[in-house]
């Protein structure tokens, strides 16, 4: 069983939308910056670690092992 999709209309034209005043920006900076800082300090997992070591291979010897 599927769950259903809630009408929503998409913007006309992104253009059209307002942009956010300047304090609301800096607003959302800071907080997105205090959410996440303490994941900038927490190690890297093995696996992230092993992943993001095989994206410094060259393609070819990243889809041998």
């Amino acid at each position: 069983m599927t769950k259903p999709i809630a009408d929503t209309k998409p913007a006309e034209d992104a253009a059209a939308a307002p942009p956010l005043s300047p304090s609301v920006r800096r607003h959302l900076g800071k907080s997105l910056r205090n959410h996440y800082a303490d994941s900038l300090t927490e190690p890297v997992g093995e696996r992230l670690e092993a992943l993001i070591g095989r994206l410094d291979m060259p393609q070819d010897r990243a889809t041998r092992g």
